[in-house]
């Protein structure tokens, strides 16, 4: 068997349909041995049902479905459910496919090409959101990133620059990891198996082609996740592979976003704030006493006086493109010299 779709699912009636129907008509079937995996965790919907049909369905067009569930009254989470989707399955390579989007009819075959040349990668792709007016930042951003920025970007709270529902990687990518976190709703899974295959020289590779529709709903796994709790695991990260290394360090914004920032550091990496900047008036020329620390005033210099590296706390996209053209006009690499936390 040379590719899995790897289906976890959870009440997934809604959107079962659109998700099989795009995967029968995959151009990949034509060239490749193609199975689905798929797990339900204790849907509570009519899931399981049609799950039941669409194995028949698909069986009848030679593509193996390989179909299991929880039968506990308890989902496990979608961690877990990905986990027994693997575990279940035996291709060499793993597409991993939500429920709620829609492969686009050559995704399978492009992303295999693209993972052949890359056996030690996540090789992700561009999407198209659906509405097509939902997220329109984060689509722009997620489908904009070059090959190096893949690796700069990692910890903003966007997540990883890969997105999860794109994801496509030879078996032996996943078993290096052990698998997703089981720890179930409000996990970030996604971000802390991504930092995992960073931490391990593990590659990242997109196909610059749109191949997904990525559906946005209300009930995404998503919304689930705490940003706090995003925000703890990649000022963690930041702390570990970046900070550990910089003597002192400016953080690009005195405002709430900033502040709150320098507030979340450990001691150590207070200590090594030099300044913050700026370019609102207001605060520029002032300085900035954390709380609790009366005999420590950081002072708010202009963006064009300080000294990198930066830490740069500044949503990207909401400026109309001032913040941009600032950060250009300082002729700064990216990763050496400023690093984006937005």
């Amino acid at each position: 068997m040379r590719v899995s779709v790897i289906v976890p699912i959870h009440n997934g009636e809604a959107w079962i349909d659109d998700c099989f129907e795009a995967i029968q008509l995959q151009s990949a079937v034509e060239h490749l041995t193609v199975e689905v995996s798929a797990y339900d965790d204790s849907s509570t919907d009519k899931t399981w049902d049609m799950l039941q049909a669409w194995k028949e369905k698909l069986t009848m067009k030679g593509i193996k479905f390989v179909l299991s569930r929880n039968e506990s009254s308890c989902p496990r989470g979608v961690g877990f459910a990905k986990n027994h989707a693997v575990e279940q399955s035996s291709g060499v390579f793993l597409c991993f496919q939500d429920v709620d989007d829609i492969m686009l009819p050559d995704r399978i075959l492009h992303q295999y090409e693209a993972a052949q040349e890359n056996e030690n990668a996540i090789v992700g792709c561009e999407f198209r959101r659906l509405p097509d007016d939902s997220t329109v930042r984060f689509t722009r951003w997620a489908n904009s990133l070059d090959n190096e920025q893949l690796y700069h970007q990692i910890y903003t709270s966007h997540g990883p620059t890969l997105i999860m529902p794109t994801w496509f990687c030879k078996r032996s990518v996943f078993d290096r990891i052990g698998g997703f976190s089981e720890e179930g709703k409000g996990t970030p899974e996604d971000l802390l198996f991504f930092y995992k295959h960073l931490d391990i020289k593990g590659r990242l590779w997109k196909v610059p082609e749109c191949l997904l529709v990525y559906r946005y709903h209300p009930h995404a796994t998503t919304f689930s996740i705490d940003e706090n709790t995003i925000w703890s695991v990649r000022l963690e990260r930041l702390q570990e592979n970046v900070l550990i290394s910089w003597t002192e360090f400016t953080i690009w914004n005195a405002g709430k976003q900033g502040r709150r920032f320098y507030r979340s550091l450990q001691p150590k990496y207070q200590e090594r704030v030099i300044a913050f900047c700026d370019v609102d008036v207001n605060k520029v020329g002032k300085t900035y006493t954390p709380p609790h620390q009366n005999k420590c005033m950081i002072p708010i210099l202009h963006f064009t006086q300080m000294t990198p590296p930066v830490i740069i706390c500044v949503k990207l996209d909401l400026t109309g493109g001032s913040f941009e053209e600032n950060l250009k006009s300082l002729n700064l690499q990216e990763g050496r010299d400023y690093v984006l936390f937005s």
